[in-house]
């Protein structure tokens, strides 16, 4: 680390989320100063309980709120992760949706770009709609339904945010990097918005039926956050990352259906599986990817990524996190 590394400021939106808290761990190990923006909508400050927190600074609220009230010229690097997420929320609050990941997005953009500096912008495997090509390669068409159904937002709304991103990039050389997550698992992931593997996880727990929609058949790659949070902070000052799109995911598939009988068995629970409809589940219209599956060609040419957590270990370090959770809440109560 050389003198000007030892005095860096990050700037993380969303930092006390999911994977918002892990970069935040993982940027104050590499000895950063951090500054966390976010307004507890879907984060928590218990992900950030146990962290450094000499170097570690909070401000609670909306970007749009407390960014004007900061000077850019302090921050060497910003990672933009605060957004609206979870296929329950986007359903249930669209409006919430598309001004959250819109309107947020543009004004951390031209923050970073007063005074040009390295951003980093969480997207989404989402923003391939419902294209049937797979794997998935960044420079791919997509398609999406209709703006009739409400499922839909969310990937047009972070569309926008990565047209903006390089837009930016293309006419104010802002060094942006764009990155399109592809299902996200591990520790202080929760359910409550529709996250699959924190449902299936909780239930097994419980001895709970988990409920799997559609037929199950439908497959995703699951990829561990404390994997992906390595890879991001070689990003933002990497030059052949700028104005570029990135996959950033395992690419090793598992339908849904197997994945609630591996949670079930690797926890030896007794939990049942039951099928539900997308209609019963989500209303008339939900429309989901049979499969989606990420080309990693270009990220593990640019930063050599390499994921090395297996799912069941995934799996096991989620309950113990959850079972963690729950008996601290025990305590309080």
């Amino acid at each position: 680390m050389n003198s000007t590394d030892q005095h860096r400021t990050t700037l993380v939106t969303g930092g006390a989320g999911f994977i918002g808290s892990h970069l935040v761990e993982r940027l104050l190990k590499r000895g950063d100063h951090v500054e966390v923006v976010d307004n507890l909508s879907t984060g928590s400050l218990a992900n950030l309980s146990g962290l450094d927190d000499t170097r570690l600074t909070f401000r609670e609220g909306s970007v749009s709120e407390i960014l004007p009230t900061l000077d850019p010229q302090s921050y060497q690097e910003i990672y933009h992760l605060a957004a609206a997420v979870g296929v329950r929320l986007v359903i249930e609050r669209p409006i919430h949706t598309i001004e959250t990941n819109v309107h947020e997005t543009s004004v951390v953009l031209e923050f970073a770009s007063q005074h040009s500096t390295p951003m980093l912008l969480a997207s989404t495997s989402e923003v391939y709609g419902k294209s049937t090509k797979t794997p998935f390669m960044e420079d791919d068409d997509v398609v999406y339904g209709p703006t009739i159904f409400n499922r839909w937002s969310y990937a047009m709304s972070k569309a926008i945010d990565e047209h903006l991103a390089l837009a930016y990039y293309a006419e104010h050389d802002l060094p942006v990097v764009v990155v399109r997550f592809f299902n996200t698992v591990g520790p202080r992931q929760v359910g409550e918005y529709g996250m699959v593997l924190p449902r299936f996880v909780s239930a097994a727990l419980k001895n709970e039926t988990k409920p799997v929609y559609g037929d199950g058949r439908q497959t995703r790659c699951f990829c561990d956050v404390r994997d992906v949070v390595k890879t991001l902070p070689d990003m933002p000052s990497n030059v052949q990352c700028h104005g570029r799109v990135f996959n950033l995911g395992r690419d090793s598939s598992i339908s849904i259906l197997e994945l609630a009988t591996l949670v079930r068995d690797t926890l030896h629970s007794e939990s049942a599986i039951e099928l539900i409809s997308y209609e019963k589940a989500f209303g008339e219209g939900f429309d989901d990817l049979r499969d989606r599956r990420p080309d990693l060609t270009r990220i593990q040419e640019a930063t050599g990524f390499d994921p090395r957590i297996e799912l069941v270990q995934t799996i096991r370090d989620l309950a113990e996190h959850l079972k963690a959770h729950a008996a601290t809440l025990e305590t309080s109560g």
